[in-house]
């Protein structure tokens, strides 16, 4: 409606799927999906963990005890410390071979996009963190890279003949793309 809203700082947005189409619902289109930095895939719980589902919401909402564990100030200084992470230029060019070789892929119809390479870095600097380092790993990258590129891959229609996952494809291209000798410290 030609109105802008600022929204505040640090935002987040996440988002859910159903793997089965819902009445009233639609898929996004490839470009929007591109936008999500990552895509997690929860599966099922776990007999046990499903009867600690029922347990838990018998008699009253378990979100009532969910507790914050970071406020907003803390989250802009984990995003600041991130950003100065240190990574090498044979981690830049192993990150960009990786991308460049779904783009390649004889089974892909569509690789991942420059906005998916710079998804796989700033995520790979988080692992690093995580991990407890000031500089990324190939590592770090092969951890995470399934989560960030198989949502933003499509495949022709011979991968999806012989039955190839999207996953199957990004673990086989993490096992050809040559890593650079660099390792934790």
């Amino acid at each position: 409606d030609g109105n802008t809203y600022k929204l505040p700082e640090p935002y987040t947005v996440i988002a859910t799927q159903n793997p089965i189409g819902s009445a009233g619902t639609h898929n996004l289109p490839d470009s929007q999906l591109d936008r999500f930095m990552i895509k997690l895939s929860m599966g099922y719980p776990d007999f046990d963990g499903e009867v600690t589902i029922l347990k838990a919401k018998h008699s009253k909402n378990p979100l009532e005890n969910v507790n914050p564990v970071a406020d907003s100030s803390f989250i802009t200084e984990l995003q600041e410390y991130i950003s100065n992470i240190y990574v090498d230029d044979r981690i830049y060019e192993y990150i960009v071979s990786l991308s460049a070789a779904t783009r390649n892929h004889p089974m892909l119809k569509l690789g991942v996009s420059p906005r998916g390479t710079l998804a796989l870095m700033q995520l790979s600097k988080g692992i690093a963190v995580a991990m407890g380092r000031d500089y990324v790993i190939p590592e770090d990258i092969s951890y995470i890279c399934n989560d960030v590129f198989e949502h933003r891959i499509m495949l022709n229609s011979k991968a999806k003949l012989s039955e190839t996952s999207a996953s199957d494809i990004i673990t086989e291209i993490l096992k050809t793309v040559p890593v650079p000798g660099i390792s934790a410290k």
